[in-house]
């Protein structure tokens, strides 16, 4: 399978490169790879929630680490993006019990509502669909993700509701 690359403005703004600098601050000397995961996040986060192949290559550099270093940690967590996505980021929880309770067919729905498979953004740029590992919220299945917050008990209809309220922008992603 071919991979598509995907180009990424890279903007380390004074306030990024000092917060970055905070966090490595945070471990011994020579011990700067342990911000890795911190560093990450607020790179993502200052990169329209996801992190190209360059902007990995320069938390290297920032880290002094090898590029490879990164590219194993970005590849293995389900929280790190590699490409654009959605606005609204839907990651729904895919694992046993999840499945158990109905969460493939709350999958199936949302992905024919929005015309889009897993794994894809909507071609206005406002929702991805992804399926992620176990987000720990056993007693709430089906559940997904959506930003910072848990949806849970998953319906159709809560699943309508929860699109509407993003194309309405009433949707909250974040709680900083």
């Amino acid at each position: 399978m071919e991979r598509k690359h995907y180009k990424q403005e890279i903007n380390m703004t004074e306030a990024l490169i000092a917060r970055i600098n905070e966090l490595i601050s945070h471990y011994p000397e020579g011990k700067q790879k342990s911000a890795l995961l911190p560093v990450l996040h607020e790179v993502q986060d200052a990169h329209n929630n996801w992190l190209s192949i360059e902007l990995q290559d320069k938390v290297a550099e920032i880290l002094q680490i090898k590029p490879i270093e990164v590219y194993e940690v970005v590849t293995f967590y389900t929280m790190f993006n590699q490409k654009p996505i959605g606005k609204y980021m839907f990651e729904f929880c895919q694992t046993s019990c999840c499945c158990l309770n109905g969460a493939e067919n709350i999958m199936d729905y949302t992905s024919e509502k929005l015309g889009i498979k897993m794994g894809e953004t909507t071609p206005d740029g406002m929702f991805t669909i992804a399926g992620v590992e176990c987000l720990g919220a056993c007693g709430y299945a089906p559940m997904m993700q959506l930003g910072d917050f848990y949806k849970e008990k998953l319906t159709e209809e809560k699943i309508d509701q929860i699109i509407a309220d993003c194309r309405d922008d009433k949707i909250i992603l974040h709680d900083k």
